[in-house]
C-alpha cells in the first residue's frame, strides 16, 4: 500500500519538539475527554494554567459528514482563537469519511488531526472504531493514510493492546511504521479499561522501539499522570516527548500550573469557586449561541471545583440538586 509522507513544513509537533529540546522538559497536553474538554472547559484550563496543546472531544466522521448530524456534531469542533494550538480528534471505521472530514478540518484551521484508536466504550468498538482497530491493523493503516489526504499532520492515540499488555510490541510497531507525527499511548489495554494502574514502566521500552522504527515520531505518555511534576519525572526516566493529562484535572484544575497549588497557598475555597464562577460565565455565554445546550451535563464539573475545603461536601450536594444556572449562582453566593 502506497503511504503518504508526513508533511515537511514546520508543524505544531515540530515546534513542540524544539521547545522541549530547549527547555529540557516534555510538552504537556490536555487529554480529549468525552463531554468534558469542549471549548468552555479548554478556556477554563487556560486560566488555571494552560498546557502546550489541546485536543477536541473525539468527533465521529460520519456524523460530521451527514447533513442531519453536522450541526450537533459540529459543536464539538467549535473553538476560540486562544485555544490554539488545537488538534481535532476524530474517529470512524470509514476511510472515505475520514478523508472528507480531514479536508474540512484543514479549512477550519485546526493544527492537526488525531485518530482515536483507543476508546474502549461500546458505542465506538461496535462500529469497528476506537480500540476495535487494534484487532484490525489493515483498516487502521487505511484510516491513517486517508487522514493524511486532508493535508494536516496526523497523529494517533491508542492503548497498549486489546486484551493483553504484551500486544504493544506488535501493535505500536505497526503504528510507528505508518509515518505518523505523534503517537499517544494510554498505558492500559482495552480490556483493562481504567480498572488497573497504568503500566507506565513500559515507556522506556516503547521509546526504544520508536527510536528503532520511527525516530521522528513523538511519543506521548498517558494514563494515571496526575500533575506536571509527575509528568516531568516520568519523562526523565522514559525519555518520552510529551505528557498527556486527563483525569488529573478532576483532582486539581491547576495541574498544568506547577507554580500554583490552591491548598498550599491557603486560598483553596476562594480560588476554586472563582474558577467555577468563570466556568459558569463561559457556559452562559455558550447558551446564548446554543440555547439547546442542556444544564444537567454541567453538574459533572462541580466536583472539580468543590473539593478540599471545609463544607465542600455539603456544598456539592446542594449544587447537584440544583435545576438551573440561576439556582447554582444563588447557592454559590450564599456560600461565599
Amino acid at each position: 500500500m502506497l503511504k503518504l509522507k508526513i508533511l515537511k513544513k514546520d508543524t505544531i509537533w515540530q515546534r513542540l519538539k524544539k521547545q522541549s529540546q530547549k527547555s529540557g522538559q516534555p510538552f504537556f497536553v490536555l487529554a480529549p475527554m468525552e463531554a468534558v474538554t469542549d471549548t468552555v472547559f479548554r478556556r477554563v484550563i487556560i486560566r488555571a494554567g494552560r498546557p502546550d496543546l489541546f485536543f477536541t472531544e473525539f468527533t465521529n466522521a460520519e456524523g460530521w459528514n451527514s447533513t442531519a448530524g453536522n450541526h450537533v456534531v459540529g459543536r464539538r469542533l467549535k473553538y476560540k482563537s486562544e485555544e490554539k494550538p488545537l488538534i481535532a480528534q476524530i474517529w470512524s471505521s470509514s476511510p472515505k469519511a475520514i478523508t472528507k472530514m480531514s479536508k474540512d478540518l484543514k479549512k477550519l484551521g485546526f493544527d492537526g488531526i488525531d485518530l482515536n484508536m483507543g476508546c474502549p466504550v461500546k458505542s465506538a468498538t461496535k462500529h469497528s472504531s476506537g480500540s476495535a482497530l487494534i484487532l484490525n491493523p489493515e483498516l487502521a493503516g487505511q484510516m491513517i493514510q486517508a487522514a493524511k489526504k486532508g493535508g494536516l499532520p496526523v497523529s494517533v492515540k491508542t492503548r497498549l493492546g486489546y486484551s493483553k499488555v504484551n500486544e504493544w510490541k506488535v501493535w505500536l510497531k505497526f503504528l510507528l511504521e505508518q509515518d505518523i507525527v505523534a503517537l499517544t499511548v494510554h498505558a492500559r489495554t482495552k480490556k483493562e479499561m481504567s480498572k488497573v494502574p497504568a503500566h507506565l514502566d513500559l515507556f522506556p521500552q516503547i521509546v526504544k522501539l520508536k527510536n528503532q522504527v520511527a525516530p521522528k515520531t513523538l511519543i506521548i505518555a498517558n494514563g494515571d499522570i496526575m500533575n506536571k511534576s509527575q509528568g516531568i519525572e516520568l519523562a526523565k526516566k522514559s525519555k518520552v516527548d510529551g505528557i498527556m493529562i486527563g483525569r488529573g484535572v478532576f483532582q486539581n484544575i491547576f495541574c498544568f500550573n506547577s507554580e500554583f497549588n490552591p491548598e498550599s497557598s491557603g486560598e483553596s475555597k476562594a480560588e476554586l469557586l472563582r474558577m467555577l464562577n468563570y466556568h459558569l460565565d463561559l457556559f452562559e455565554e455558550e447558551l446564548k449561541v446554543h440555547p439547546e445546550k442542556r444544564f444537567d451535563p454541567l453538574k459533572r464539573f462541580f466536583k472539580i471545583y468543590v473539593r478540599g475545603f471545609d463544607g465542600a461536601s455539603d456544598l456539592r450536594v446542594q449544587l447537584m440538586e440544583s435545576k438551573n444556572l440561576k439556582e447554582v449562582r444563588r447557592i454559590l453566593k450564599a456560600n461565599t
